[in-house]
């Protein structure tokens, strides 16, 4: 795993909480939890070639 992939993950998550905070101030609530959907969507791209990896190393140890 690179540190760049969880500078990245930070990012998007401070991203994500700044404009979700500022659309519940300004009363938009749905757009608000579009934003956090939309971010947790962008992370789980960011990590799947990560997680494909950690189900090769699952399937070499346990000989599947």
């Amino acid at each position: 795993m690179d540190i760049s992939l969880i500078i990245k993950v930070a990012g998007v998550g401070m991203l994500v909480a700044v404009v979700t905070q500022i659309l519940s101030k300004a009363g938009r609530d749905e757009q608000a939890m579009l934003v956090s959907i939309a971010g947790i969507v962008v992370v789980l791209l960011f990590l799947m070639r990560e997680i494909g990896s950690l189900f090769d190393t699952i399937k070499s140890v346990f000989g599947v």
